[in-house]
């Protein structure tokens, strides 16, 4: 069975995980691959653009490198990364096919959407030096955590998915960090939070894993090379903290950083500028606003948004109210999933928010770029896929 058809009968979403399986399915098929070092990337915000900072820094040194990332925006093959481009859709479903053969017909039938794709990845980057991986949203129960790990990265952690990985900071810092390996040391961005990094160096302690922040692992010529690289690529602060931690991790995986090869993010959507009045960002949760709201300090932004409602999208628009002028409501396909609806417009109200729904009249405005607005997209992955469909479209009108 063709990748396309075969993905479409595993569902997105799980009421219950069987959490045994995907530990049982690696270790039905791990003696037929060579053997790679994985760097496991782990946090709320940041994993993304912190892998792929990391696996461009590796291939700009001559080394072979995956990286495996998700959700996608528009296809399902954005999630694999090798040496220095998406792969093809040829290769994936080579993959796809020698994956079949493999593996036993439980975990052919069983895996989920996410750990199908996790045992892809490892299908994809046998023989490379370096796997980069990125967390899902968990941590020791997630279907990244039965590879064996050369490090593990830390970016922030902050609350989301609170019905899965816990109702406070502490519970979900805790299951995140509980994917420490006892064999492998352990960095932290910089902009970790003191009561996530205090439970990390805690259980890091327990295990005897080294374990420090970014920049306590690089030298003063490491950090001028990574501000010039920010200036010129006129980073956030976010991602020149989430740049600073990639570079940590080179640095222990190198013995030395060099990164004046180093192209632009090659990923999409953090905080991603389309047009000089245009910015997406998929940073959805209230730590991914908060970083917004520091790069927009200052200036005022019609905010394009919309949030699924078992978000808290309270918390999102209280952090950006400062920087947004009016609220454009935004409507697309949740996939199953209820959006914010009338919950959405009373938390607007309450935060005294100018709103009114998105239409096309809006886009032609953006597309026209005739005045100083400044439009930002914020939100999930389905969002920004939703908001760039209507864009590209429009745009080819």
């Amino acid at each position: 069975m063709k990748l396309e058809k075969f993905l479409e009968g595993k569902p997105l979403f799980y009421k219950e995980i069987d959490y045994t399986r995907m530990p049982r399915a690696w270790q039905s098929i791990k003696s037929k691959f060579k053997p790679f070092k994985v760097i496991h990337v782990i946090g709320t915000n940041g994993k993304g653009s912190t892998g792929r900072f990391l696996a461009q820094i590796l291939h700009a040194n001559g080394k072979t490198v995956g990286h495996y990332t998700s959700p996608h925006i528009f296809e399902f093959k954005e999630r694999f990364w090798l040496n220095g481009s998406i792969v093809s859709d040829e290769n994936l479903e080579l993959a796809h096919q020698r994956l079949l053969e493999i593996l036993p017909d439980e975990f052919r039938v069983k895996t989920s959407y996410f750990e199908y794709a996790t045992l892809l990845a490892a299908t994809l980057f046998e023989g490379c030096e370096y796997f980069v991986c990125e967390a899902g949203m968990g941590g020791e129960l997630d279907a990244t955590n039965v590879f064996e790990k050369k490090l593990s990265l830390f970016a922030p952690i902050g609350l989301d998915h609170i019905d899965v990985l816990g109702v406070d900071l502490k519970a979900i810092a805790t299951t995140k960090f509980k994917a420490i390996n006892a064999n492998a040391p352990a960095i932290l961005n910089d902009k970790m939070d003191k009561i996530c990094s205090d439970i990390g160096f805690m259980i890091a302690k327990n295990l005897g894993v080294k374990i420090d922040f970014a920049s306590q692992i690089l030298k003063n010529d490491d950090r001028d090379s990574i501000k010039k690289y920010a200036q010129i690529f006129e980073l956030p602060e976010f991602l020149t903290s989430n740049l600073t931690l990639a570079a940590a991790a080179a640095k222990i995986l190198l013995s030395e950083l060099n990164i004046t090869n180093l192209g632009r993010l090659d990923i999409r959507g953090r905080c991603e500028q389309l047009a000089p009045n245009l910015y997406i960002d998929v940073g959805h949760n209230e730590l991914g606003a908060q970083a917004i709201a520091q790069k927009f300090d200052g200036k005022k932004v019609c905010l394009i948004y919309n949030a699924f409602a078992d978000k808290d999208f309270y918390a999102v628009l209280s952090t950006l109210k400062n920087i947004i002028k009016n609220v454009k409501i935004i409507d697309y396909d949740g996939h199953g999933r209820e959006l914010g609806g009338q919950r959405l417009i009373v938390a607007l109200d309450n935060l005294e928010l100018k709103f009114s729904h998105f239409d096309d009249m809006d886009m032609d405005k953006i597309l026209q770029a005739k005045d100083d607005e400044i439009y930002l997209v914020f939100g999930s992955f389905y969002l920004v896929e939703a908001f760039l469909r209507r864009y590209n479209a429009r745009e080819s009108l």
